[in-house]
């Protein structure tokens, strides 16, 4: 199974740290968030990414290269200046992530966690389908984005991780570079082609610069620790 890191951003929410670095460059403990993507989707037996690029992207390539340091394969998805939505960027890159297998993960690059990516290896989906990662609201989103698909009677919402496994035709659409990810899950919902699961562990969106100095203030303390 291949893996997409969705790096593209502009990151304008984290100006000024991002006028002249992509998002996922920003360090946490040091080590730049997409670094731990990619070490955790070796762990969990992935070892070929395609990452997508547009704002800074180059400096995602020069730091990376094709992976081999890792001992991994990466490819890389470039995306017109300005880059395209979110299922754009996904779609365009389908050519490089269905080669051997017609599923894959993608995970956005402008978050931290430790979240077990083996598990979506596991996972079997049909044609069309997709099934995403929730999580509990954090403070800046209180009032959730989605329901749990398989608790039906149960109103809580909860926050999209930005973890996903995805059948290829979930981006079949002629027209899905003009489209967010977003809408087109809330249309897989009401047509019964995605499931869901709820993630408890350590999860941080990485949206702003007070959020970066929060997650690094938590890592050093368990470091000191």
């Amino acid at each position: 199974m291949k893996a997409m890191i969705l790096a593209a951003g502009r990151g304008q929410r984290m100006m000024p740290l991002t006028a002249h670095m992509p998002k996922p460059m920003l360090t946490v403990a040091g080590k730049p968030l997409i670094a731990y993507h990619l070490e955790r989707l070796k762990r969990a037996g992935i070892d070929h990414v395609v990452i997508n690029l547009a704002w800074q992207g180059e400096k995602i390539e020069q730091h990376f290269g094709d992976g081999s340091q890792l001992g991994m394969h990466i490819e890389y998805s470039h995306e017109p200046e300005g880059g395209l939505e979110t299922a754009g960027g996904i779609a365009m890159a389908l050519p490089k992530l269905c080669t051997e297998r017609d599923v894959f993960v993608v995970i956005n690059g402008d978050i931290f966690t430790d979240y077990d990516l083996h598990a979506l290896t596991q996972l079997q989906l049909m044609a069309g389908e997709a099934h995403i990662v929730l999580v509990e609201n954090p403070a800046h989103n209180p009032n959730g984005d989605f329901r749990l698909t398989h608790q039906p009677l149960n109103e809580q919402t909860y926050t999209f991780s930005g973890i996903g496994l995805y059948h290829k035709d979930f981006f079949k659409d002629e027209v899905i570079a003009k489209k967010p990810l977003g809408p087109m899950l809330r249309t897989a919902i009401d047509e019964h082609m995605l499931s869901c699961e709820l993630f408890l562990g350590q999860w941080h969106d990485i949206g702003t610069p007070e959020r970066l100095k929060e997650i690094n203030a938590v890592m050093e303390s368990i470091n000191v620790g």
